[in-house]
């Protein structure tokens, strides 16, 4: 008889306390799968819809089936309401993306990590849409900063990989702002001041910009700066010409 217990493939692959271990396996469907190690054992997700396999209602997600759903009704001119139920239900199914969009980051497969997190903000949009509570509204909208953090952190990581560093400090200013302008209009706006996630892209962006090449204007700058002070003033002039023809240059492009 096949045996049941996991011990053997648990044991080829320890946890390890404070780390995020993440592997790609190969299904016996012939898919990739992703798998995520816990303390207990390991979570398999599905690299594509729905993290588990299923497809509730017929739909790719249980969100889909309530934006068509919603959509439907809004189309006869009707509301349409999420049930206390309904919202414990979509929450869970978050979960499950916030397990794969975490596991995602830690393979560098960025663009996933940018959809995943990108469904679950779509999810706390629907939910603040259709139901009037606000403690279950909050349930989901509390976890907006994380998510709007992982968003722009892989937004941010590719275009450093590609050296964009001026496009980079650019997404994540935008992910700090949003994330400001989130709590400014909640009801906690005093949070922001503890936020972690508002922390932590502001150090990266101070990293990033410490790191990021300087242009061949700023090279200029700098020169014509120094020159001024060593009294290089012919120098200093000629530099000083020389920035402007850039200058009005990028601005004729």
């Amino acid at each position: 008889m096949m045996s049941l217990d996991l011990n053997t493939l648990l044991n080829d692959w320890p946890h390890e306390t404070g780390a995020i271990k993440v592997r790609k396996i190969l299904g016996l469907d012939g898919r990739e799968k992703l798998q995520l190690r816990i303390d207990l054992g390991l979570l398999q997700m599905e690299m594509t819809g729905r993290p588990d396999g299923h497809r509730p209602h017929n739909c790719e997600s249980l969100l889909q089936y309530h934006q068509r759903r919603a959509a439907r009704a809004e189309a006869r001119g009707d509301s349409y309401e999420l049930s206390a139920e309904q919202c414990s239900e979509l929450q869970q199914e978050g979960i499950q993306y916030y397990h794969r969009y975490l596991s995602l980051f830690q393979i560098n497969d960025f663009p996933a990590v940018i959809r995943d997190t990108q469904r679950n903000l779509d999810l706390f949009e629907f939910v603040a849409e259709h139901t009037d509570r606000d403690e279950l509204a909050w349930s989901f909208q509390q976890f907006r900063p994380y998510v709007l953090m992982m968003n722009t952190r892989a937004k941010a990581s590719i275009l450093l990989s590609d050296g964009k560093f001026g496009e980079a400090m650019r997404e994540i200013e935008r992910g700090r702002d949003a994330i400001q302008d989130f709590f400014q209009q909640s009801s906690f706006p005093e949070l922001a001041q503890k936020s972690s996630e508002l922390a932590f892209l502001e150090e990266w962006l101070e990293e990033v910009s410490s790191k990021r090449p300087l242009s061949k204007l700023e090279i200029m700058q700098r020169e014509m700066e120094v020159a001024i002070a060593s009294e290089l003033y012919e120098r200093a002039a000629e530099l000083r010409d020389a920035i402007k023809l850039l200058k009005t240059s990028k601005t004729n492009v």
